[in-house]
């Protein structure tokens, strides 16, 4: 670039030779030197228009020539042009496989602009929630009014999760996700999962049918157990074994149908929330505990709180009940469990501590799922339905809690039942 200057340079100059010897003929120095200039500047200007035209018009069109050092402008900015138009064909066929791919996805996706406008959507959008391209530009919350939703959108929280009806077809049944990304733009996913929610549903209607159904003859055959218990006086040895052996698998099935049903209520019954002293609760727990335990020294009470909560009494107490007879179960008759009722900055924790024979990290994801029970060889077989974990998980999900297990194999357990203080609390 720096030659092509000192060729314009090498020309003024040779202009100027020039006009010195015609000077020298017929004088006028300077008035030649001002024409040479105003020639210089009005060629400037011209060329300078040209291209300012040619960039007015996007650069379309044959490009301008030019003498000297603007050949070489033209020709840059043509080959820059040209660069961007092969840029531009790469990127419209990047965006038209990307378009291509999302069209095909199985979920609804939505980008959404800083004021929730509607900026993309793929194909299914339309299918699914009613929303076609010619919308873009208008905020989703006119679109799908749901309240749900409107209170899912504000919230903004990417591990929110939201089941809803689809607005076009109530036979469809969407989840709902949300994922931030960029400068406040968000991805709304509208996952179909009607088929999953109907296979639940099935579960449920089964397992509680089954339930139902097999607490009749559980009962009957229970009474005729203790019946046959009552008749004779001095049964023999074989008998009282076989009768103990059947009241024990009878009592054991009744649990069991108990707990399903249990369950099945926590999934369908509607939430009914009273204002629930939990102080009094954890001690009416324990003490009913303590009863069957014969050991009232054993739980180590601690209630450091006396914050009340919004929740379902009788759900808590099953939760709670289960978690501190699973901290005595599992742990030796001769060490204690610590029972806890604190409020730590923003949270209420309700805390059951063993030192018993602790679970091992990778059983801990699933010891909270139904019937799963962990393979420990131990003396004597420990008796349960492998249910009481799953309603705990079910109670604290009605009450917008958590469950959180910290655990070493032969240094104990720790549960944590974490309820957020935005759930409405009383403090006494």
């Amino acid at each position: 670039m720096i030659w092509l200057w000192r060729k314009e340079l090498a020309f003024l100059i040779l202009f100027i030779v020039i006009a010195a010897i015609i000077s020298h003929f017929i004088g006028h120095f300077l008035h030649l030197l001002v024409l040479i200039f105003s020639f210089i500047i009005i060629r400037q200007a011209i060329l300078l228009t040209q291209l300012e035209r040619w960039l007015s018009r996007r650069a379309i069109g044959k490009i301008p020539t030019g003498f000297g050092i603007w050949s070489d402008i033209y020709y840059h900015f043509y080959r820059i042009k040209q660069q961007d138009k092969q840029r531009k064909k790469k990127l419209a066929k990047i965006i038209e496989q990307f378009r291509q791919s999302t069209d095909v996805l199985p979920d609804a996706a939505i980008v959404l602009g800083n004021n929730d406008e509607i900026e993309w959507t793929n194909k299914l959008t339309k299918l699914v929630l009613g929303i076609k391209k010619s919308d873009k530009g208008q905020r989703i919350d006119n679109l799908i009014r749901t309240p749900e939703f409107i209170k899912f959108l504000k919230a903004k929280n990417e591990s929110a999760i939201l089941t809803l009806p689809s607005p076009v077809d109530n036979n469809l049944i969407l989840q709902f996700r949300m994922v931030s990304y960029g400068v406040k733009q968000r991805l709304i996913i509208a996952h179909d999962v009607t088929q999953q929610k109907n296979m639940e549903a099935m579960r449920k209607n089964f397992v509680d049918n089954i339930s139902h159904e097999l607490r009749t003859p559980l009962t009957v055959l229970k009474g005729y157990i203790e019946t046959l218990q009552d008749l004779d006086d001095n049964p023999s040895a074989i008998q009282r074994h076989s009768l103990d052996k059947m009241q024990a698998q009878t009592d054991r099935m009744q649990y069991l149908v108990d707990d399903l049903l249990l369950l099945a209520r926590l999934e369908t019954k509607k939430k009914k929330t009273e204002c629930v002293d939990i102080n009094q609760l954890i001690k009416k727990i324990c003490s009913e505990t303590q009863a069957i335990e014969k050991n009232q020294a054993r739980i180590k009470l601690n209630l450091e709180s006396s914050i009340r909560i919004m929740g379902e009494e009788q759900d808590l107490h099953s939760a709670f009940t289960n978690l501190i007879i699973n901290a005595l179960k599992y742990s030796a008759k001769d060490k204690p469990v610590t029972v806890s009722w604190k409020t730590v900055k923003d949270q209420n924790i309700f805390e059951v501590t063993d030192q018993g024979e602790g679970i091992s990290m990778s059983e801990i994801p699933r010891i909270t799922e139904r019937f799963y029970r962990i393979d420990i060889k131990r003396p004597t077989k420990l008796s349960g339905t492998g249910l009481g974990l799953a309603i705990v998980k079910h109670v604290l999900i009605r009450h917008d809690a958590k469950l959180e297990i910290k655990s070493k194999p032969g240094k104990g357990s720790q549960f944590k039942c974490i309820f957020p203080r935005s759930l409405p609390d009383t403090n006494i």
